[in-house]
């Protein structure tokens, strides 16, 4: 075995489990990051990973890693660069490891990140809310627990695997009724429900006759539900909303989208953007502001309070038909 198998291994158990008390979410990307790494690797070098070495990740290497995927597996910008820290992260830890390696590894951790435009945020409006919630048959067992998962990923804005990993005393109800979550970076947050959500959920909840440790939502053999399979079903239930409501069909509904909208509801309800970031659960109010710039009902408000006096406020209309043409052109 050679000697990048040892440093890998304590990586992920001295550096990312002991040491950074990781996430699961964290140690699940950075395991598929590396996977991915080392099956290239062999692809291309044709040694098998137990017996690679660290020399043989080399900066060419990992630059041919990140064009395929690319242009492979057609990952987008984000996803690339989300890689590369995996391994940026990787090898700051081996530095630490095998000196005799310094060039090599000072010439990978020089590989920047690649630069990609700032894409606007999907969400849906109320109506299209209401359409998806309604989505769900709520006669069968499924569709009752789909109906939960959704109304709840609606409100609150947990991110899906959160939804996935709440056990069952995560969720208080009564006075006070709120759902406790551990987040990215390992970030307690608890966040409230409203009466509504919490008549929905108490309902689930007891049908679902579960143990203290059972998973929130499962499947029907009881087992916790995986991320995939949330976005299975959401894709389904959209799909099923969408004759209801068209407006569906011209958006690309993740259980992200979820989250966004639920930011989006308390931007519009007049919300202080830093406490919408201590909702969501982000490190910078700086991610939040992303959502103030996909809103343009927002930005219309403000335009319309800087109007010149004696103007009104609104969209600038064309005075005649015919300049409504031309301007159409």
């Amino acid at each position: 075995m050679s000697s990048l198998a040892p440093t890998l291994q304590a990586f992920f158990t001295d550096r990312l489990v002991k040491q950074r008390q990781a996430s699961p979410h964290t140690i699940g990307a950075y395991r598929d990051a590396m996977r991915l790494l080392l099956t290239f690797a062999e692809q291309v070098t044709g040694i098998a990973p137990s017996r690679l070495q660290l020399t043989d990740l080399d900066a060419p290497l990992v630059g041919a890693f990140l064009d395929h995927l690319e242009h492979v597996r057609h990952n987008s910008a984000s996803t690339r660069n989300a890689r590369l820290a995996a391994i940026h992260s990787l090898f700051r830890f081996a530095a630490l490891r095998h000196p005799e390696d310094a060039a090599i590894i000072a010439r990978v951790l020089a590989m920047p990140t690649k630069r990609h435009d700032q894409t606007i945020i999907t969400y849906l409006t109320g109506p299209e809310v209401d359409a998806l919630l309604a989505a769900p048959d709520q006669t069968t067992w499924i569709g009752r627990r789909d109906h939960a998962l959704l109304a709840l990923a609606v409100h609150t804005g947990l991110r899906v695997s959160e939804l996935t990993a709440l056990t069952v005393p995560d969720v208080r109800l009564g006075r006070g009724a709120h759902v406790r979550c551990l987040g990215k970076g390992r970030k307690e947050r608890i966040t409230p429900i409203r009466p509504l959500l919490a008549t929905t959920m108490s309902a689930w909840l007891t049908e679902r006759e579960a143990l203290p440790g059972d998973a929130v939502f499962s499947s029907r053999k009881g087992n916790q539900l995986s991320t995939d399979a949330v976005a299975s079903r959401l894709a389904r239930h959209v799909a099923n909303a969408t004759p209801n409501c068209p407006t569906l069909e011209a958006k690309n509904i993740t259980p992200h989208v979820l989250r966004h909208s639920a930011a989006m509801r308390l931007l519009h309800a007049g919300i202080d953007i830093t406490v919408i970031a201590l909702w969501l659960g982000h490190e910078s109010v700086t991610t939040t502001q992303a959502y103030i710039h996909a809103d343009l009902a927002l930005k219309e408000k403000a335009l319309a309070r800087t109007a010149p006096e004696g103007t009104a406020p609104g969209r600038y209309q064309p005075p005649d038909p015919l300049i409504r043409f031309l301007e159409t052109l």
